[in-house]
Formats: C-alpha cells, sequence, structure tokens
C-alpha cells in the first residue's frame, strides 16, 4: 500500500517541483495543518500519517478514521522541509479527500435506509478504482458499511456470464460446492423469481437478485417464505440502485443492499492544508 502512494506521489511530482524548489530554500523546516472545509467522516488518516513518515515529514493525528469533522477543525499537523511538504500536498489532500468522501456517503445514506429498516446491511461493490480498492473498500468500512468481496478470492459470486458459459443456475452452483473450500461462502445472480427459486434449492447460501424493483424484489421473497427456502439463505439486492431510490430499497424485507454508487460516484470531501 506504502508503494502505491509512493508511485503517486512521483507521478505527480515528474523529474521535479519546479515551483518550490525555485521559492523555498532547500533547508527551510515549516509547519502545517489539514484542516476540514466542510463536514463529513474522514478515512485514510493512517495511511496519509505513514505516507508523511515515508518522505520524513512527521506528522500528528488529531482525527482518526471514522471520527466526525466540523468545518475548520484540524484533522492532522505537519512539520517538516518546506519543499517536501508542497511537494506531498497535493497527493495527500487529493487521498484523504477520496477515501473521506467515501466514508462520509457511506455514512449518511447508512443513516438514511437504517430509519427504515434497521438491520439492513449497506455493502459496497467491487466497482472501484483500480490500485485504490483496498483503499475505497476501507473506507466503506469505515463509514459503517460492508466491504463485500475486496477481491475475487475472497467468495464465490456466480455472476449471469459464468452461468451462461456453464449452463444453468443449479449446475454452477452443484460446481462451486465441488471446487471450492466449503469456508468460502456461495453467491448467486438471479434475474428472476425462478433464479431465486433455483438457486436457493441448489444450496446457494447468498441469493443476489440483481435489476429488480422493490415490488418484483418483495414478490420474490414470498414466494420463497412460502417454500420455506428463506430461512437458508440471506437476500442481497443490487443493479440501479441510487440515492433517489435506496430507501424503497430498504424497505423490502432484503438483508444486504449492495451498492457501486457509494464508491464510483462519491464526492471528495473538502480538506485543504494550510501553512502555520
Amino acid at each position: 500500500m506504502r508503494n502505491i502512494l509512493k508511485q503517486m506521489v512521483y507521478e505527480d511530482i515528474g523529474f521535479e517541483d519546479i515551483t518550490s524548489n525555485a521559492l523555498i530554500p532547500e533547508d527551510l523546516e515549516t509547519k502545517g495543518i489539514i484542516i476540514a472545509k466542510e463536514e463529513g467522516i474522514i478515512s485514510g488518516i493512517d495511511v496519509v500519517s505513514d505516507l508523511f513518515d515515508e518522505f520524513k515529514i512527521k506528522s500528528s493525528a488529531k482525527k482518526h478514521d471514522g471520527d466526525s469533522v466540523k468545518v475548520n477543525d484540524i484533522i492532522m499537523e505537519i512539520k517538516g522541509n518546506a519543499q517536501t511538504v508542497l511537494s506531498l500536498e497535493r497527493t495527500a489532500l487529493n487521498f484523504l479527500m477520496r477515501m473521506s468522501g467515501i466514508a462520509t456517503l457511506t455514512f449518511n445514506t447508512l443513516q438514511k435506509i437504517r430509519e427504515v429498516n434497521e438491520n439492513i446491511i449497506l455493502a459496497g461493490t467491487r466497482k472501484t478504482t483500480p490500485g485504490l480498492q483496498i483503499f475505497e473498500k476501507n473506507a466503506v468500512k469505515v463509514g459503517g458499511g460492508d466491504t463485500h468481496r475486496f477481491r475475487l478470492d475472497d467468495s464465490v459470486l456466480i455472476k449471469d456470464n459464468h452461468i451462461a458459459i456453464v449452463g444453468s443456475i443449479e449446475e454452477a452452483v452443484i460446481m462451486a460446492k465441488k471446487n471450492v473450500s466449503f469456508t468460502k461462502k456461495i453467491e448467486i445472480e438471479v434475474e428472476s423469481e425462478k433464479g431465486a427459486i433455483d438457486a436457493a434449492k441448489a444450496g446457494a447460501d447468498i441469493v443476489m437478485l440483481d435489476n429488480m424493483n422493490p415490488g418484483e424484489i418483495d414478490e420474490v421473497i414470498s414466494a420463497l417464505e412460502s417454500m420455506n427456502l428463506r430461512d437458508n439463505i440471506l437476500i442481497e439486492v443490487s443493479g440501479g440502485i441510487n440515492p433517489e431510490n435506496i430507501v424503497e430499497y430498504a424497505k423490502t424485507n432484503a438483508d444486504i443492499i449492495s451498492t457501486g454508487y457509494i464508491t464510483h460516484s462519491a464526492r471528495s470531501l473538502d480538506l485543504s492544508l494550510e501553512i502555520i
């Protein structure tokens, strides 16, 4: 993770920070603070602290991952070589702003849906930024959400393209049970009531109802209940869920809502680094 951030810094600097090097003496020391410009939830503190440490900048965190901040709250104090501080500024802020934005959106969304369903789980998907997915998933967790799968080796998730190649839902679940350790849960994505019933009968642990509206989800769950299949599985709903309709999905009897928008559409939290 540290190498990923170092690479970001070097890509941003290029051969040199010509502005800072032209204006700032090599041996000048400075102090700075990172402050909040708006309310939100902070995420990425430990990683940014490690980044400063890697470049020999001392940092002291005043807020920690999961803490809420108000306007003008001091998040971190830093001290070190002025040229280095200025060269790191944008990368450190971009990272902290991005992760805090995800944590804030996750937190706010979770509070909204818990008003209508206190047990619902909000999960992020793998619609993350390549190279940053471990950080973005952690930001979802900091905001109170569930990380779902970090990587492809976390659990079995049988999707429509797998089924298209294998031939059927039942065969896909049978093959997964045969070829994957019992320690891994088996989830399968379905797009119809029949598919959900077939998946539950085949022994899937989690059935994802994909691209269904809330009314269709209620019908599927009722059908599973009538066949005594509901208690054997977790129901996850996904696809087409956004800030405008997520409350309606939370009103269903699903166990989990998974959505990509809390990562791919999160707005960065406004933070600033100020020299003092």
